[in-house]
């Protein structure tokens, strides 16, 4: 056999096994807002359902993961969060911290020990980097988070797709009334972030500014608030999002029958006060 015919076969055989394959970079991954604040029953454990059957290559959740308010009680509450998840321990899981979760150093403490992750951290996905920010003590991002958002997007100013999350939206004020003289958004605009996701209010929003999607994610499991109507982004849900090389297309799937109707919407169908009217 020529050296030519070796290599050929030895190529063949890689693509066959899957071993040297070229990565793809095409993905999809889920986003999965509050659970807590309020919980209605079995919400979470449907959205984790419905999201598991999608096959996502990883899950990602924007804080409230327990009810908190109490440390003495806080490591129950999370034992019942690992009894949810257990089926699902094939997808890797990527929560920020939320209110709920953390309120003083004990409970913080039950957050890294039960999740596996700091409480602002980063992590590549391909062509993807996802930067996670605490906010979980403060309606603002402070000056360490900041700093830490900075120094990691820095760090990874060549990857193509970024997204950024933490729990609280802290942009919601200034996004809404056209404001960018913020220094996340200065930071999103400077390295190129094309998304910036929160949770918290329960309620599915979408504001663009200067080329960032900012997304406030519906409720996963947390109480709906004010109208509780759909059409006020009150429903419960999650996302889908599918990433493709550089573009991105972002899904809104509300749970299906008992606690929503299934109704599915792409993120650009949302706007500051809920579903834009379709002319």
């Amino acid at each position: 056999m020529s050296v030519f015919a070796a290599s050929l076969a030895l190529l063949v055989s890689g693509w066959l096994t899957g071993q040297g394959a070229p990565q793809s970079d095409s993905f999809r991954f889920a986003i999965l807002g509050d659970r807590t604040g309020e919980a209605a029953t079995g919400v979470f454990e449907q959205a984790w359902r419905e999201t598991a059957a999608e096959d996502p290559a990883f899950v990602v959740s924007v804080g409230d993961s327990i009810q908190g308010g109490d440390d003495a009680t806080a490591r129950a509450q999370w034992d019942e969060v690992e009894r949810i998840r257990a089926p699902y321990r094939r997808l890797p899981w990527y929560p920020v911290a939320g209110n709920h979760d953390i309120r003083s150093a004990a409970s913080e403490k039950l957050f890294r020990q039960y999740t596996g992750h700091p409480t602002h951290y980063g992590f590549d996905y391909r062509q993807a980097h996802f930067t996670m920010l605490d906010n979980s003590r403060s309606d603002e991002l402070s000056a360490e988070e900041l700093a830490f958002l900075e120094a990691d997007l820095k760090a990874h100013a060549a990857q193509p797709v970024k997204f950024v999350f933490s729990h609280r939206p802290s942009w919601l004020v200034s996004v809404a009334v056209r404001n960018p003289d913020f220094a996340l958004h200065r930071l999103a605009r400077q390295f190129g972030v094309q998304y910036v996701v929160a949770g918290h209010v329960h309620q599915m929003l979408r504001l663009d500014l200067e080329g960032v999607t900012y997304l406030s994610m519906p409720s996963s499991g947390g109480h709906l608030r004010a109208s509780g109507a759909y059409r006020d982004g009150w429903f419960f849900g999650r996302a889908v999002v599918r990433v493709n090389a550089k573009q991105i297309a972002v899904e809104i799937d509300e749970l299906k029958p008992p606690h929503g109707e299934g109704r599915m919407t792409a993120a650009g169908d949302w706007g500051m006060l809920g579903l834009l009217e379709r002319k």
